[in-house]
């Protein structure tokens, strides 16, 4: 029994270490073929860099001056932090009205939040950017608005999933120390949601951050996100600076990998809780 146990435990790591290499080789290539010449990406993109192709950090430099990437990086930061800090407050509290009161306007609420999970975004986004474009959200703070609309879907329904674990007897007792709505939502409840609210905000900040096509649909060229100011290094006719491309695609990466590394304990602590909870 024992030596079975030991055969399965060893094929489920080298499974498990196969998936981790296939994961991870398409990010060590981006790495490797940063430090390449422009020129020798196409022809060796496998290869390690050698005394021929390694050219040091000149792509990052260049790269760096091509696209503006200290104001794109900026522009991702400021729209990224304020949309997932909307998302979670409104949200959460939302999730708790619709759970907590119940009605049929509350149930139609949630299911038509659910259903707008299934929505794919291609049959909205040309009324989405009219709009977006007649209500003046065309700009880093307005598109906050619509991040929120898309987000609503899937975070209230994590975040109602885990208020209906919540013991009710715990608000009530708030409402007898004279807690009203609000008081008992802030100092109650929002408190206890803590690995649910962590986990819906790595999860938005991982879509928002690496969102293409929805920034450049309503802001385009004017306030440039990272992965918009990537693409303009693709020119005309098919030319490209691969080697600065490669570069700029790792200083896209890294910050939110650093953050999914910091933060992935709160991601299996939220489903935990959500699982055992109550």
């Amino acid at each position: 029994m024992s030596a079975q146990k030991n055969l399965r435990d060893n094929v489920t790591f080298i499974f498990l270490l196969i998936l981790a290499v296939l994961f991870l080789a398409p990010l060590l290539i981006v790495l490797m073929n940063s430090f390449k010449g422009r020129f020798f990406i196409s022809d060796t993109p496998f290869a390690l860099p050698d005394s021929q192709t390694f050219i040091g950090m000149e792509n990052y430099f260049s790269g760096i001056a091509k696209t503006g990437f200290i104001q794109a990086f900026g522009y991702s930061l400021f729209i990224t932090v304020f949309s997932v800090f909307t998302i979670v407050l409104f949200t959460s509290m939302t999730a708790w009205c619709i759970t907590r009161v119940k009605s049929k306007v509350s149930s139609f609420l949630f299911y038509l939040l659910v259903f707008s999970m299934i929505v794919p975004f291609q049959m909205v986004m040309f009324t989405m950017s009219k709009m977006a474009n007649i209500m003046h959200l065309d700009n880093p703070v307005g598109i906050i608005v619509i991040y929120l609309g898309f987000g609503a879907g899937l975070s209230v329904f994590i975040f109602s999933g885990f208020i209906k674990s919540i013991p009710l007897e715990i608000e009530e007792a708030a409402r007898i120390d004279g807690c009203n709505p609000i008081q008992t939502f802030f100092l109650i409840v929002f408190p206890i949601l803590q690995p649910v609210y962590i986990t819906v905000a790595i999860l938005n900040t991982m879509w928002i951050w690496n969102d293409y096509l929805l920034p450049y649909l309503v802001i385009g060229s004017n306030y440039r996100t990272i992965p918009i100011a990537v693409q303009y290094l693709q020119g005309g006719y098919g030319s490209r600076d691969m080697g600065a491309m490669m570069a700029m695609l790792v200083l896209a990466i890294v910050p939110i990998v650093i953050f999914y590394l910091t933060c992935q304990k709160y991601i299996i602590e939220g489903v935990v809780a959500g699982a055992v909870k109550g």
